[in-house]
Parts: C-alpha cells; structure tokens; sequence
C-alpha cells in the first residue's frame, strides 16, 4: 500500500464516527452501495423448505452452461477449499460433464485466499474422485492451488485511489490499493466460479466475487479490506449484503480482464436449498438473499454460555474463528463463547507466527497503538479483532466484552499467551451444555456458517 493512515486516519469518519469504541453510521452518509445490472442473465431457482434434486440441479447447470458461449474457450473453475460446506463433487462431474468436449481447455484452482495448499490426495477427495479416475475420466482438467504469498504467481491488474478508498470506506481510510490476482488466470478467456454463499464477517456474505479476493488474490488488497471490515466490526457487518467491504470486491473483480459467471450454492445440509447462474451480481445477490432466510436464525434473548462446536472441516483457529462470529450478537455482555475443538492442534497454519506475536485483542487495542501494529499484517489484525470480539481498550486495559475460550489441544500456556482463555478438552463434557436454552446455555453442535441474532434486533455488540 502506498500510504499507512495514522490511529486517526484509521477510525475517522466521513460516513462514519468512532463512538465508546464503535463506528457507527452517520446519519445522512447515504447507507451501503446498491447493486448494479449485470450483462449476463440469472437462472435458477432455490426453496426455503425443501432442497433440489440432482435432476433439478442438473438442469441448471446444462441450461445455464448450453447459453454461456463457452464452447472452444479456455476455461477456469474457482472452487473453495474443504473449508466450506458444499456438494462440490456433484457440482465438479456435472460442469465436467457438460463442457469437456465443449472446453478448449478446463481446469480447476482452489480459491484458497490465504489458506494451506491442498496436497493432490486431498484434492481429489474434495471433488469426489480418485487419480485413477482423474485420469481415465477427467484428463482435460488440470488442477491448481492458488498461491498467494509468492509475488511471481501474482499479476497486478490495477488498483483503488485513494479518492475511492476514501468514498468506499466513509472516511475511515485513505490511501491507495494496488489489485493483483494469480496471473494464471490471465491465461484464460473464461471465469467460472462455483462455491457457497453464507453470512461473512467482513463481506457481509461470502460467495460471489469474493472467490476472486481474497480467493485469488495478492495480499495487499485481501488486507486491506479485510482491515475496512474489523474497523467498521464483525457485528455491524455481518448478514448484510451490500457493505463497503462487497463494494471493494467487486471493484476489483471489475479490473479482472477476463470474462466472468458464477454458480451461487445455498447449502442446507449435505444438499443445495438454492443454485443460481449469472453475472457476479445478479446470481451471487439472489443466493444471498436465500441464504438470509436460511442462514440465519434467531432468538428471545442471550446466553450466557455458549459452546460453540467446531466441524472438522476447520483445521485450526484461523478457520474455526468462525464459530466466534456467527455467535458473538447472541453472547450476552459478560457471557463466555467455548470454540471446542478435539481435533485442533495450531492456531493458525499459515499466520501463526504473527499471532503468537500480537495476540487477539479488541479493535480499539491496535488503532489507540497503531504506530505499533501498522507493520503487521491487516488481515491479520482483523482476524484478532472478529475473534476477540467486540471491546473497549481505555487507560491501557483491553476489555472485550464476551470471553472467548478455547477447548483444543492448543496448549494452555499458547492460550494465555495470545490472551483467549482454555479448558481442559477432557472436562468438556457436551450432554452438560444440551437442552438448557432456558437456562442461558446455548449448544451449537455444527459451528461456523449459520449465523445467530436476537429477535428484538438488539444483537450485542451492535
């Protein structure tokens, strides 16, 4: 980035003033940016109460596919990592099936964003074939792990000014962003994304363009917003669609100068509530609006108690951070939130080094010391901010205001000296945490993608 902004710069508001620790919206500065029309046309459908048929899902994809213009193109399917829950072993055979003998070429990449490479045995597993078969069945496609951390694997395409972040972000930040993008993709002349949508933390709700950044993307860009999106705070974002965070993304998936579609997923289960195709608006805004009526539940009042249950698709704090943000509006002020986990051992694969180094804290920790922080990594620093939680930092005292404690096989002494709490997995028992919602105890068996929200709209934190 060209330019750092001061603690000020960094928590100043035009369209947004720092309050007791909180930006909130001012009145009059116009609210979140609208969709625009995409050129291409949506197609599918979704159901709140039932899921799709594989022959439903079929037909989709061949009606969507038969009018996309691909046949001797040079294809690129983004897919998401096993971080996310999704059929994409159906999905992979019946878009192969569709354009291998349509397809120049069609090839697959993990949008991995920052996450670990997957080995080839994982990968095959993940879309639900074998090497054999990956030979005898599905030689046209090559696949490719995004690599985000070497800049030779990376092509700039274009940048943010300072004048955009500005407006974007409603005066919390200034300074310009330099866009870059695994500059595979370049060598292609199609784009075709398939992955779920859910709520986010920092966009609002992933899917769409969001496999394109941070899914593809060079680092400076995926901090930068990232950053936006811990300044304005996970409660304020999350389960909105068109947040300054989703207006950064699709700024700069506009500077990519290949052609685009998605394929939007609504999970509901092990299936698909919902499956749209089209533009990088249209279809991603339709899935999301399904996702909110899916996704997203609601209750009368907080919990004191909540043990929040990581799935094994998570392999470590990083990931299963998540099972903090989509529970943090119904902790109640002083309540505590247990990430318990028995199968993870490290806080992060790829950025643990940095947090063992700063920690997880408050956001106001690192803007009231910014000139100590502003060197580390912004996404980084982000990830601290949603998995601590909302807080205060005065006279030196950070003061979050859920605790947040993991049961894992992350030692003890590791725990306290990134500052989150610890039990011992062994003293958890889970049939103590079930069936006591009355009590202000709540059990979330599967955590992480379906967010959480009080009823009255009064979510803590907010």
């Amino acid at each position: 980035m060209s330019s750092r902004p001061s603690a000020l710069e960094a928590a100043r508001c035009g369209g947004y003033s720092l309050i007791a620790g909180d930006i909130h919206p001012r009145r009059g500065c116009g609210g979140y940016p609208s969709a625009t029309d995409s050129a291409k046309t949506m197609i599918g459908t979704g159901y709140e109460n039932k899921a799709l048929s594989e022959e439903e899902i079929g037909e989709i994809v061949a009606r969507s596919l038969d009018g996309a213009g691909l046949d001797g193109k040079r294809v690129l399917v983004l897919i998401p990592d096993h971080t996310r829950t999704s059929p994409i072993p159906l999905m992979f055979r019946t878009v192969y099936n569709c354009l291998s003998e349509r397809a120049a070429a069609l090839d697959v990449m993990i949008a991995l964003g920052t996450h670990q490479p997957m080995p080839d045995e994982h990968i095959y597993s993940h879309v639900g074939i074998t090497a054999e078969e990956h030979e005898r069945l599905y030689s046209k496609t090559r696949f490719f792990n995004h690599e985000w951390d070497k800049p030779d694997a990376l092509a700039v395409v274009g940048g943010l000014t300072e004048d955009e972040v500005e407006q974007i972000s409603g005066g919390l930040l200034r300074l310009s962003v330099e866009v870059a993008i695994n500059k595979q993709v370049l060598d292609y002349d199609h784009l075709l994304v398939i992955g779920p949508v859910f709520p986010h933390e920092v966009a609002g709700f992933s899917g769409g363009s969001k496999y394109f950044f941070p899914g593809i993307s060079g680092p400076e860009v995926l901090n930068f917003f990232h950053w936006l999106g811990a300044l304005i705070t996970n409660p304020e974002i999350i389960g909105h669609k068109w947040t300054p965070v989703r207006q950064v993304i699709e700024r700069a998936a506009a500077l990519i100068p290949v052609e685009k579609s998605l394929f939007c997923m609504v999970v509901s289960g092990n299936g698909l509530s919902g499956l749209y195709y089209g533009g990088p608006k249209d279809a991603w805004s339709a899935a999301a609006d399904l996702s909110d009526k899916l996704h997203i539940v609601y209750r009368e009042k907080p919990y004191h108690t909540v043990l929040s249950c990581a799935p094994k698709m998570y392999d470590d704090i990083w990931t299963a951070g998540k099972c903090m943000y989509k529970l943090e509006p119904v902790v109640a002020d002083g309540g505590k939130l247990i990430i318990y986990a028995r199968h993870i051992t490290e806080i992060s694969y790829t950025h643990g080094g940095v947090l063992d180094e700063i920690g997880y804290h408050t956001r106001d920790y690192f803007v009231k010391q910014w000139d100590k922080f502003k060197h580390y990594p912004w996404g980084v620093l982000a990830h601290s901010t949603h998995v601590r939680g909302i807080g205060t930092y005065e006279n030196g005292v950070d003061k979050p205001r859920v605790e947040v404690i993991l049961a894992t096989r992350i030692p003890e002494s590791r725990c306290r000296k990134i500052n989150l709490g610890y039990i011992d997995i062994h003293d958890i028992r889970v049939e103590d945490y079930m069936d006591r919602e009355d009590e202000g105890i709540l059990y979330v068996q599967k955590a992480g993608e379906t967010l959480y929200r009080l009823k009255n709209g009064k979510n803590k934190g907010v």
